[in-house]
């Protein structure tokens, strides 16, 4: 459907699920590949892929809308038998009460001890759906449905920098001090989007796969040190690095 006169949306479904999903990167990706290969495609600006759609945005001096349209669609049917796989990071969480503000109303919630909560959350593969709200803030989707919260009824007007947080099934960190409704259950040393970073300022993508892992508040105090100096990358996060 057009967005505009200057872009197309392409719905996969209605639904949030990693099948969907995996079909909206699937065609980002072949939209990206068609960029470098055929002119057609050239005149397209962006490309800003969401849980179960994309939009594409283009020039709209230099192209012919209709069938651009035309070009999409069979592009996405084509993409609709493919799935594309993310990197698989391992990502320290540090769940000290300081940083956790929301975790014991958590648990108290679902009348679960918030040792077994953590653990819930250790066991669970999240899935990176879009990047939105801020810079480099991953919707991750995957929390066990009868884990879910509600959002905060008064959001705060400070979240911190870092903070890992839960709102329905979605988990997310928060990459910049911004305001947020969130539930903060932790944080992580690593930042999430670098600006310094030119490719790819965002350390995650949509399709993406997070595990966490959890780490005390000194250790978290010496990989934000690590991290901050740069003497530990991006690459030691992921599932195969060495994060210890």
């Amino acid at each position: 459907m057009a967005l505009g006169d200057s872009a197309w949306t392409v719905e996969f479904g209605t639904d949030i699920s990693p099948e969907l999903n995996a079909q909206v990167m699937a065609f980002a990706n072949r939209i990206a590949q068609a960029r470098l290969d055929d002119p057609r495609f050239a005149t397209i600006t962006d490309v800003v892929p969401t849980f179960r759609s994309l939009t594409v945005h283009f020039s709209v001096q230099n192209t012919d809308a209709d069938a651009l349209a035309t070009q999409l669609l069979a592009l996405a049917q084509d993409s609709e038998q493919q799935t594309i796989q993310g990197k698989q990071w391992r990502l320290p969480a540090c769940f000290d009460p300081s940083f956790a503000p929301d975790l014991s109303a958590w648990a108290e919630a679902k009348q679960i001890g918030e040792d077994a909560l953590i653990e819930r959350m250790l066991a669970t593969s999240f899935r990176v759906y879009m990047i939105g709200f801020l810079p480099g803030f991953p919707y991750m989707g995957g929390l066990p449905p009868e884990l879910a919260m509600p959002r905060l009824t008064s959001p705060r007007q400070r979240v911190p920098a870092n903070s890992i947080a839960i709102a329905g099934e979605m988990c997310a960190v928060y990459p910049w001090e911004s305001p947020g409704g969130w539930n903060l259950i932790g944080k992580t040393p690593v930042q999430l989007f670098d600006p310094h970073h030119i490719e790819q300022p965002a350390m995650l993508a949509a399709g993406d796969i997070v595990r966490w892992y959890a780490i005390d508040k000194s250790e978290y105090e010496h990989l934000l040190s690590q991290c901050s100096n740069g003497k530990l990358t991006r690459d030691a996060f992921l599932s195969s690095g060495d994060v210890s």
